[in-house]
């Protein structure tokens, strides 16, 4: 099977197992580093805040693009951080880049708000959350202290009566006390840490995730891009099929028009090649039916319009010389554009199957849940799908991207090769018959 790339939008995200939240040592060792890495994270503030006084010198466009550069992983860092400690995927907010030269880019970078609010998590981050990420340290570093406490005082020379918390320790039974406090402290920082370090991740979340007015922006760019990708689609579409009637059908008719006329010359004079005409003219409007039911099917297949997905998809793997299986789960017919967008999807890729993949078998699941439609082609051929050699798939991409459709690849060198695409819908009947079987 061809190649091709993934076309969801770039996220941090995942499923509910990947983002489960971590354990109490765990966030004590990201506290423990990320206080370093708050002083740390001044330094790319730094860098801007230099580099950007060398603009007027060509050498600064690079400087201050790489010093951004370098904002922009450590707050990448920190919204993967945040995300792990949240239990949820933080997105990244960065409008789309755009070809250009150095100063382009520096003008794309300065005018994107998520700059700035990197820049200003830097400064949050070296503040408010130090402060968390110390108290969870503090805490924890006290108790292990009144813990060791008992054990090192028959070793310390002889000290005035020191108060440690709320007890005043005098002897080793003072020491002992110290210890049972430790327990006290240590049994809030257990109470407590998860929460401070909620704060801390909260903050983080709310300064680099994308603000509504971000998503909004993303959104009306993704919908333009989609509407343009649809038209562009639709265009092509119809130059097809205008090529198909001018070339195919269009070619046979006047064929059949000339047939029918010598024929009509011919009827009294040569009655026998009047009769061959005739016999042409059957076979050229054989011919241009034939041809133009095939234009029909590519628009709208009769048996999709009939049988519904389920059907038109298994009489579509009959007619592959690859053996293939079909199982769907389908709660019904869905809506007529989804449909079609659905079956082209899988005779596109099914095709590729027999172009490319040099398999003995192949397998399409499709189950509807959730108000999605999920779809997986695989076949058990030679793998290693290379998208950079051009594929058909480019076509499976652009007819899902106006449903907001994703399309996903893994296809490992001795393969299997697995195309897995995922449709928004909703059913517009009744459940009818899920089914499983093979065609």
């Amino acid at each position: 099977m061809s190649a091709t790339s993934n076309a969801t939008p770039d996220r941090a995200g995942g499923d509910d197992a990947a983002w489960r939240r971590p354990g109490r040592l765990w966030l004590l060792g990201s506290a423990l580093g990320w206080i370093v890495l708050a002083v740390v994270g001044l330094v790319p503030l730094l860098l801007v805040s230099v580099t950007a006084l060398l603009i007027p010198v060509w050498i600064g466009l690079p400087l201050v693009l790489s010093s951004f550069a370098l904002v922009r992983a450590f707050a990448g860092a920190s919204r993967r951080r945040a995300a792990r400690v949240l239990g949820r995927p933080v997105e990244h907010p960065y409008r789309p880049g755009v070809p250009g030269g150095l100063f382009a880019r520096l003008k794309r970078v300065v005018r994107d708000p998520a700059t700035w609010r990197d820049l200003a998590w830097l400064v949050v981050n070296a503040t408010a959350g130090l402060v968390l990420r110390v108290l969870v340290v503090a805490v924890f570093l006290a108790a292990i202290a009144a813990f060791a406490l008992p054990l090192i005082w028959p070793a310390l020379p002889s000290v005035d009566p020191v108060w440690v918390g709320v007890v005043r320790v005098t002897d080793q039974t003072g020491a002992n006390l110290v210890a049972v406090e430790g327990g006290l402290v240590l049994a809030l920082w257990w109470l407590f840490t998860p929460a401070l370090m909620r704060a801390d991740a909260t903050l983080a979340r709310w300064l680099l995730a994308p603000t509504e007015r971000s998503r909004l922006t993303r959104r009306v760019s993704e919908l333009a891009e989609t509407r343009a990708v649809s038209v562009d689609t639709q265009a092509a579409e119809l130059r097809r099929i205008e090529r198909d009637l001018h070339d195919g059908v269009q070619a046979r008719l006047v064929a059949l028009g000339m047939s029918l006329g010598m024929a009509e010359e011919a009827v009294a004079s040569d009655p026998a090649a009047a009769k061959e005409l005739l016999a042409e003219a059957k076979l050229a409007t054989g011919t241009a039916l034939a041809e133009l039911r095939d234009v029909v099917r590519g628009i709208h297949p009769p048996v999709l319009a009939d049988r519904g997905l389920d059907g038109a998809v298994r009489a579509l793997a009959l007619r592959t010389p690859v053996p293939t299986e079909v199982e769907t789960v389908l709660d019904g017919r869905l809506p007529p554009p989804v449909e079609s967008a659905a079956y082209f999807a899988v005779a596109e890729a099914l095709t590729n199957v027999i172009k490319h993949s040099r398999a003995s078998r192949c397998w399409v699941r499709m189950r509807q849940e959730a108000g999605s439609l999920d779809i997986v082609v695989g076949d058990d051929g030679a793998g290693g799908a290379d998208p950079a050699r051009g594929s058909g798939l480019e076509g499976i991409r652009r007819r899902l991207a106006p449903f907001d459709g994703t399309l996903n690849l893994d296809s490992p060198p001795g393969g299997p090769t697995v195309l897995t695409m995922e449709l928004p819908c909703e059913s517009s009947s009744p459940k009818t018959s899920p089914s499983s079987g093979t065609a």
